[in-house]
């Protein structure tokens, strides 16, 4: 008797919680369609690389200083500059003024931003912005080298 108690319990035991496999034979049943599992893919969490904002002087900002830019490109064959540097949002961070000073062997630019002064009872959110602005030069730039003037 108690053999078979412990016979029985075993076969309850081996037989509880397991679950038949999936059938894996090639051979699809005629009546139930293979399963095909996809691999699960997500969308990527950065956004998409945007184009440095257009910014032009406004000459009157408050709280002025210089600014370091990251990029300096000749373009307008030569006859201009475009500078890319990263800033705040506007009215709290505007560029002010750029000023160029020409030598034969370099081209010297300095940005100058501040806060424009309808920013003055504004919150300011802290976020970086890629701006860019386009100096007009007095020669061609040729072989020039262009020098950022805060590193003067």
């Amino acid at each position: 008797m108690t053999a078979t108690l412990l016979a029985g319990c075993l076969v309850l035991a081996t037989g509880c919680g397991t679950a038949s496999a999936p059938s894996t034979s090639a051979k699809p049943s005629a009546d139930k369609p293979p399963v095909v599992s996809e691999p699960v893919t997500t969308a990527p969490t950065t956004a998409p690389a945007k184009a440095p904002e257009p910014v032009k002087p406004t000459r009157n900002a408050i709280n002025v200083h210089k600014i370091r830019w990251t990029k300096a490109k000749a373009v307008s064959k030569g006859k201009k500059v475009q500078l890319t540097w990263w800033s705040g949002v506007a009215p709290c961070t505007v560029l002010d003024r750029v000023k160029v000073k020409e030598t034969g062997k370099t081209v010297m630019i300095t940005l100058y931003e501040g806060t424009a002064p309808k920013a003055r009872n504004t919150s300011c959110i802290m976020i970086a912005v890629e701006k860019t602005t386009t100096v007009k030069l007095k020669k061609n730039l040729g072989k020039r080298k262009v020098v950022d003037g805060t590193k003067s």
